[in-house]
């Protein structure tokens, strides 16, 4: 992952070709890449930011979590114009905190194109997290339709791209099984709802190429850890939509932040993060062998 660290940066928002799961396709983010340039600084250093605009379009830069004045939020129409085409914007901020976030645009749907980056910002004393090594993991879901066609599929029937829909054959076994009044009461209480009972999401993996920092699972995303190592994972759901399952399976993981705040230690086998939330966990591995890394 791309990484830019001090208290200067230059970043541009461009779109740029990529391939994703072996398919050559376009993106539109940050200084050529997706994710974006992971940006990290210190607690309470006096920040600069220059974002150039080279895309036909306007585009922002929201600095997720972040507690900046309102001017450097990022916010088009809320708490800036907008940086229009061709025209460069300086954030300059500081900021009294530290832990593992994000940034990404608020203009259009950029943001689904591959507009998203990770932020570490370092304390200003000792790190109460005690690790030896880390790697920072930005999950994402990849469109290789055009965001704004998803878009405009979902406004017309938001069950478009769910095509786990129930059948007639499905009614007749719950008929069979629970009675003809029971499956009747069933199908008119989700009609009352108008909700399908198998609506766990409006796009899923029918739609979507899930990706981590910007590859797919067939791009086999490695870090090398050593037996007895303390490893911590910085984990953020860049995802446009998508809740992910996180687990490793035979390795336990222990959660020491949470949106970039610091908590009790809590030892876990999986836990479930949405969108936009960050999780920053710490592996121990005692052995020399493959764990994968699972966010379903």
């Amino acid at each position: 992952m791309p990484y830019l660290t001090g208290t200067d940066f230059d970043l541009t928002v461009s779109r740029f070709p990529i391939r994703v799961n072996g398919r050559m396709t376009h993106a539109v983010g940050v200084n050529g890449t997706v994710s974006a340039p992971l940006i990290r600084f210190r607690e309470g250093d006096d920040i600069t930011l220059r974002v150039h605009n080279t895309l036909s379009k306007d585009t922002s830069i929201h600095w997720h979590g972040l507690l900046v004045p309102f001017q450097m939020d990022g916010v088009p129409g809320v708490t800036f114009p907008g940086i229009v085409p061709g025209e460069t914007f300086t954030y300059r901020f500081s900021v009294p905190q530290n832990g593992t976030y994000w940034y990404h645009s608020h203009s259009g749907l950029q943001e689904q194109m591959g507009h998203y980056g990770p932020i570490i910002i370092d304390p200003k004393g000792a790190d109460p997290v005690v690790y030896d090594r880390e790697y920072v993991l930005v999950l994402g879901d990849w469109t290789f339709m055009d965001p704004h066609r998803l878009f405009a599929k979902l406004k017309k029937n938001g069950e478009s791209l769910n095509y786990r829909q129930r059948t007639l054959r499905d009614f007749v076994q719950d008929a069979s099984s629970g009675g003809l009044g029971s499956a009747l009461r069933d199908r008119a209480m989700w009609g009352r709802m108008r909700m399908a009972p198998r609506d766990i999401a409006d796009v899923d993996g029918e739609t979507y190429t899930y990706v981590i920092n910007g590859h797919a699972t067939a791009d086999n995303w490695n870090g090398v850890v050593l037996p007895g190592e303390r490893v911590r994972l910085r984990i953020i759901n860049a995802a446009a939509m998508t809740i992910f399952n996180v687990r490793m399976p035979g390795l336990p993981m222990t959660i020491v932040q949470a949106d970039g705040l610091n908590v009790q230690p809590l030892e876990v086998d999986e836990f479930q993060i949405g969108v936009a939330e960050t999780y920053d966990i710490v592996i121990e591995p005692k052995e020399t062998r493959a764990f994968a890394f699972v966010a379903e």
